[in-house]
């Protein structure tokens, strides 16, 4: 794989001042290099004028997730990813995770929004379960918002599917609408729900009817069809009338009937929940081609997707599992929109710290097709589209990678906190060695404070334990200082050096296939060049 020295990661060198006083050095910038021979090894002095010097390396600007933040900056944890594009903005819009432990509890959906996919702003919290008479007041499940023009109003209007624990049907899961002028909200519920689970009949659990996903289009003969599908260990559809919060009743007779007002779908193999409702369009804005659902496959949660000629009628054809269980959270929940001339497919980890399956965040991904349609697989990664991927190789020569691993399908492997670190290590593929280098988790203002976060592990960082390096995941939270190392100039007079945090005057060490701690005694392989990894 090609390589480039990364100039964005160049090391600025900033020199201390004496300890008699005197002006600052000029701040001097180097070149990282990879042929150059590497110094003779030397002893780290303890003399304190021989101290290291601090050396600021740049930081990715853009990581998965995006999300997990609220208007202060605090933590916030939201899952179940939905997206409308308005215009030139994308609204998102997530369950509030709140849970402490391993439940669910969600009392309201949360809204961001972006113009570039890069840059994105808290809108707050758009609407609230406690404000829904029917509904349980902490399970604001996975929702998806339409935008619909309201003729009676004379304009659009704002529709919110979303599913709660119904208390007027036998406390069932049960599918809801609101309304909003705005699609920042406040939204209102319709004061009832859309789909009572007692609609659906054939029910073999108290939450089939959950996930809703919504797609408007007209058909070749200018007619508007609005349509309704959901559902966990089922699949159901209806249409909707044009004022969006009543299901349309086919012959006219006054009652929804399951079966022929609401259909069940024969379900695409694996099919577990998240159902969402995609199709192409062309440079006009027009649908054209099979329609698209991305769904959650399996157990823990995979991303996959398949295909129909006609949504109400005849099946869903499954085509291919595009993403694996994520490296941090048991459930996975797609979103698939169009913006800036691509296609975007947005899901959600536990990757955050303190994050799992029941506080989660959202990360995004391009989705591009291959010339028949098919959708090309989309790795899980903590740099997302715009992030900067390093290479990490210490000047003795080894490439800094993690053990190679498939994220397991059953729930007793995680969280994964002892991952082994080092080189040359068996089954390593060249992504086990993509790095995403951040501003270091347990200060955020210092600018030579570093956390290395795995690329293909999203939500696994490089982790002092036990004194040795491993791969962990925050899963408790509590790991920021174990997560974060200083950087100085190289120990061997070039590169850089990563000091931890925890145990200074320690320092990463990449020699004999194994990454370790120790006092820089061979300062070659304590001393890092970081290069820009091409994932072309």
């Amino acid at each position: 794989m090609k390589k480039k020295t990364l100039t964005l990661l160049s090391i600025m060198l900033t020199a201390a001042l004496s300890s008699c006083g005197g002006t600052p050095a000029a701040t001097a910038q180097i070149s990282q290099q990879n042929d150059t021979e590497a110094p003779a090894q030397t002893a780290v002095s303890d003399d304190p004028a021989n101290a290291p010097v601090p050396a600021e390396i740049a930081k990715s600007a853009y990581v998965n997730p995006f999300t997990g933040f609220d208007d202060t900056g605090a933590l916030t944890y939201g899952g179940d990813p939905s997206v409308l594009v308005d215009g030139d903005t994308l609204y998102l819009y997530v369950g509030h995770d709140t849970s402490k432990n391993d439940s669910y509890v969600m009392p309201d959906y949360l809204c961001y929004s972006t113009k570039d996919m890069r840059e994105w702003k808290y809108e707050g919290s758009v609407f609230a379960m406690k404000d829904v008479p029917w509904a349980d007041g902490n399970s604001a499940w996975a929702g998806q918002a339409a935008k619909h023009f309201d003729e009676t109003a004379g304009k659009d209007r704002y529709y919110f599917y979303y599913c709660s624990w119904c208390n007027t049907d036998g406390g069932k899961q049960s599918i809801g609408c609101a309304v909003s002028d705005s699609p920042t909200g406040p939204f209102e519920d319709i004061g009832e729900p859309l789909v009572k689970g007692s609609f659906t009949t054939d029910e073999t659990s108290a939450w089939n009817d959950i996930d809703p996903t919504v797609w408007i289009e007209n058909d070749e003969n200018g007619e508007e069809h609005r349509y309704l599908a959901w559902g966990n260990s089922k699949l159901y559809i209806c249409e909707l009338n044009a004022d969006m919060t009543s299901v349309k009743d086919y012959d006219g007779d006054g009652e929804i009937k399951f079966g022929k007002d609401i259909r069940k779908k024969m379900m695409p193999d694996q099919y577990t929940e998240a159902p969402w409702i995609y199709r192409r369009k062309d440079a006009d804005g027009v649908p054209y081609g099979d329609y698209y659902l991305f769904y959650a496959y399996g157990w823990r949660e995979q991303m996959a997707y398949a295909t129909a000629t006609d949504l109400m009628e005849g099946k869903f054809y499954f085509q291919d599992v595009i993403m694996k269980p994520t490296a941090t959270s048991n459930t996975n929940h797609p979103a698939v929109a169009d913006l800036l001339g691509k296609t975007w497919f947005i899901y959600h980890n536990g990757a955050l710290p303190g994050g799992s399956g029941f506080r989660r965040s959202v990360c995004a991904a391009e989705v591009k097709f291959y010339p028949d349609g098919a959708v090309e697989y989309i790795d899980e990664t903590a740099s997302g589209a715009f992030g900067t991927v390093s290479e990490l190789t210490a000047l003795n020569g080894e490439k800094l990678e993690h053990e190679w691993f498939n994220n397991a399908p059953g729930d007793d492997m995680y969280p994964y906190t002892d991952m082994e670190l080092g080189s040359g290590l068996a089954k390593a593929k060249d992504d086990d060695a993509h790095w995403v280098i951040v501003q270091g988790k347990a200060d955020p203002s210092d600018p030579y404070a570093v956390s290395v976060q795995s690329d293909n592990k999203p939500g696994l960082y490089i982790t002092v334990s036990g004194g040795k390096a491993v791969l962990c995941q925050d899963h408790n939270g509590k790991m920021a200082e174990a997560q974060t190392f200083r950087t100085v100039v190289g120990l061997a007079g070039e590169g850089v050096s990563f000091e931890a945090v925890t145990a200074p005057g320690k320092y990463l060490t990449l020699s004999g296939g194994k990454l370790t701690l120790t006092g820089g005694e061979d300062a070659s392989a304590a001393s890092f060049t970081v290069t820009e990894a091409d994932r072309t």
